[in-house]
């Protein structure tokens, strides 16, 4: 049963790294809202990297931030914490792969591949963690925006890429915390049997030293 639950865990993980990929490179983070609007005849949009116009042709056309240092904080800090998720993430597919029960490198025992298998979870949570941090983060300040009556610029509402990044952490705690439960159980179930064994070689002991007092 752990070694099914460790796989469930390791692919949830490795699903997660992929999604906050795709989430980070998703160019609809935000997308401008028609609320109150009967015609609007362009709609623009915006990610972590750049921000888009499209017209009622279909015709977009995109510009990458040029100045890091006059982008607002939040956009830095979601970025720094994207990166870092991504990272982690890969990171965290190196380990958990050396710690696979189903994989064999070297002489590791299981007791060293459960605590191998164990950080490979913990970096998956963490991972998972920073991208919610990140896209919870960027929501928070659109909603703000939305709501906030003395905002002059555009309004814009929640676009697919938070919903994927929002995705992308679910499974990443998700197969971080399989992969930890697998290890605890993985670890109980060779305790057990190591107790079985010393119980089993007591038992031959005492019935040997029994069988030399009834020949003697």
């Amino acid at each position: 049963m752990s070694t099914g639950l460790e796989l469930i865990g390791f692919f949830l993980g490795v699903g997660s790294w992929l999604l906050t990929g795709a989430s980070l490179a998703n160019d609809h983070w935000k997308t401008s809202s028609v609320a109150g609007s009967v015609i609007i005849s362009s709609r623009s949009y915006q990610n972590l990297w750049r921000s888009c116009a499209e017209d009622s042709t279909g015709v977009s056309n995109c510009k990458d931030f040029e100045s890091l240092l006059s982008l607002p904080g939040y956009i830095q800090g979601c970025r720094a914490l994207m990166i870092i998720a991504l990272l982690m993430g890969l990171i965290s597919i190196i380990i958990s792969v050396l710690g696979l029960k189903c994989t064999k490198i070297g002489s590791t025992t299981a007791e060293v591949k459960g605590k191998i298998a164990l950080t490979g979870g913990i970096l998956f949570i963490l991972s998972g963690v920073c991208t919610l941090t990140a896209v919870s983060w960027y929501a928070s300040r659109i909603v703000q925006e939305f709501y906030n009556p003395v905002y002059g610029m555009a309004k814009f509402e929640l676009g697919a890429g938070l919903y994927m990044g929002w995705g992308a952490a679910a499974l990443a705690i998700l197969g971080g915390a399989m992969l930890c439960c697998s290890c605890k159980t993985g670890t109980s179930a060779v305790q057990r049997g190591q107790q079985v064994l010393n119980t089993s070689g007591n038992s031959f002991k005492t019935v040997g030293k029994a069988f030399q007092v009834t020949t003697s």
